[in-house]
């Protein structure tokens, strides 16, 4: 497969697993935060009864959280691409 067509073919698939990678790291994160802070929700930035540290620590937590999971599952999806058309998506 050349690579032009290589990278138009994963583009589809690389949305799909950025949609997934999304709603699984919300849901990670959720889990998280209910045991570290033991609360059902995250406070959110504009949320006027919380205070800085509680709002900057849910911040870092939910972005590292999603760039791990973003990661694993862009590189599940690689192996994946590389296993069916054997090559490495671009």
């Amino acid at each position: 497969m050349g690579k032009k067509v290589n990278k138009l073919a994963y583009k589809p698939v690389g949305i799909l697993l950025g949609v997934a990678a999304g709603a699984i790291a919300g849901m990670v994160f959720k889990q998280v935060w209910k045991t570290a802070a033991g609360d059902d929700d995250a406070p959110n930035a504009t949320d006027e009864e919380r205070g800085w540290g509680e709002i900057l620590a849910a911040a870092a937590i939910q972005g590292a959280i999603f760039a791990v999971v973003k990661a694993a599952v862009d590189r599940g999806g690689a192996v994946g691409v590389r296993r069916v058309t054997g090559s490495w998506p671009t």
